[in-house]
């Protein structure tokens, strides 16, 4: 049996808030950057005479090289150390986004996005790693707030700040502002974060890294371009099965191996498996919810990318009063209550979008909005802090890999049904090419569904469950 080390000898204002503050504002820098280039496509494509469906090969390269490279982060971690792999995850990401705002063809944009995603892909899962494994199991809520508030955040107000940057400035600017950031963090990460690893090691199960890699990048692919048009339908078919003969394979791999890179026995525990099955649902149905919003109020209603990104500040707000509240309701409801209630209500407030028209008061919508922001944070962050209720510090790396990587091949997936939700509409309307408020609706309808259908799983947990993190 290993045993971390390192650790810090006891609770501390700097393991419980600054070290998960420091984690979040990472994470945010990974957020941020990706909701503001989506704003910023159409400005970026006519700026290097390119056709905007083929500057998406900026994103999907993003997302490809988070796919591979998420399931590798938990051995890194324990091989090399979190502190140490956390800081060199920044500095990619960092030097790599000023190298993409300094870039003038696409193939180049393409190239470092694709080494932003490797950074992006080091930063979530070792930053959630150091936060639990750096404060005590009743403190555990708590840090996460500090962690998944910038990153909920980062989302819901990027969309404006990258609206702000190609209107009065320039799209280099979306990737320049990573660079303080990511300065700070450096600094910071080097001064207040503790270096955490494991002893005794195993050595990299490479053809698991592979297997996974392959699968992860077809399915990833495959959904996401699924009702967008950006690749044939053929592609998309073979992307998709390809990923999943890959993963089956590596299901068999994992089986025989005896320390997999992804180990599929943390199923076992109860409570990770919840978090696991419950939570990919929540992310299929909430992860498109900015791309739909922003579609609805732009597309729609004819809104400007600024407009559209001001009025989604609500949830950001919403997002925020959450922190104040969280702990008091998870002490008064226990987490198996606070999924159940709180994941109907995500589920109600995403399909009440859908309801929206034109003719919608904006303070309705606003107030709407905060109330989704309020509880999509809620179950997002209990969702993450159940995840680690049980687990044992000396395999959380693992667990933490497995998560991460399981969160970002649904989000893949939401945002592919959702987009082929409204592509259908748009089909069986008779609209053509031209997508109607009528159409997203569609789309809004079937991720408050999916949301709502989380909780069948977590009405299976025991009363007890999660009680390690409040002391219930």
């Amino acid at each position: 049996m290993t045993m971390p080390m390192s650790l810090p000898p006891s609770p501390s204002s700097r393991s419980c808030v600054i070290v998960p503050l420091i984690v979040g504002c990472a994470q945010f820098m990974h957020q941020f950057d990706g909701t503001m280039i989506t704003t910023a496509l159409p400005v970026m494509a006519v700026s290097l005479n390119e056709d905007p469906l083929r500057l998406n090969l900026a994103i999907t390269s993003y997302l490809l090289a988070l796919a591979v490279f998420v399931p590798i982060s938990g051995w890194m971690a324990d091989r090399y150390g979190t502190r140490r792999v956390f800081l060199a995850a920044i500095a990619v990401f960092t030097a790599s986004s000023v190298m993409c705002g300094l870039s003038d063809t696409l193939a180049e944009i393409v190239i470092w996005r694709t080494a932003q995603g490797i950074g992006g892909a080091m930063m979530t899962p070792v930053g959630r790693v150091i936060v639990v494994k750096s404060v005590p199991r009743l403190e555990i809520v708590r840090a996460m707030n500090y962690v998944t508030i910038p990153a909920v955040l980062a989302p819901l107000i990027g969309p404006s700040v990258g609206g702000f940057m190609v209107t009065y400035f320039s799209w280099p600017w979306t990737f320049f502002l990573n660079l303080p950031i990511g300065i700070a963090g450096l600094i910071l990460v080097y001064v207040y974060v503790p270096d955490i690893r494991e002893d005794n090691v195993a050595p990299l199960d490479l053809r698991g890294f592979v297997l996974t890699g392959l699968a992860l990048a077809g399915l990833v692919l495959g959904f996401a371009a699924l009702g967008r048009g950006a690749l044939p339908t053929q592609v998309i078919i073979a992307s998709i099965s390809i990923g999943a003969i890959c993963a089956a394979l590596y299901l068999a791999h994992a089986q025989r191996k005896s320390d997999p890179i992804i180990d599929l026995t943390l199923l076992r525990n109860r409570t990770f498996a919840a978090s696991i099955f419950g939570g990919g649902l929540f992310y299929v149905g909430t992860t498109a919810q900015v791309f739909l919003m922003a579609l609805l109020l732009q597309v729609g209603f004819g809104f400007s990318a600024l407009h559209a990104g001001l009025t989604l500040l609500a949830g950001a707000i919403g997002s925020t009063v959450m922190r104040f509240t969280l702990r008091p309701m998870l002490n008064f409801l226990g987490f198996r209550w606070m999924l159940i209630w709180n994941g109907l209500l995500t589920g109600a407030c995403l399909a009440a979008c859908g309801l929206f028209t034109v003719h919608t008061p904006l303070i309705v919508m606003l107030a709407v909005l905060f109330v989704a922001g309020f509880s999509r944070s809620s179950q997002f962050n209990t969702i993450q802090s159940l995840g680690y209720a049980e687990i044992p510090s000396s395999i959380m790396a693992r667990a933490t890999s497995f998560s991460s990587m399981m969160q970002q091949l649904m989000q893949s997936i939401g945002v592919g049904l959702t987009a082929l939700a409204v592509h259908v509409s748009t089909v069986v309307h008779g609209h053509g090419d031209v997508i109607h408020a009528s159409d997203v609706s569609y789309g809004f309808f079937v991720i408050g569904l999916l949301s709502a259908l989380s909780v069948f799983i977590f009405y299976r947990l025991p009363a007890t469950a999660g009680s390690e993190l409040t002391g219930r």
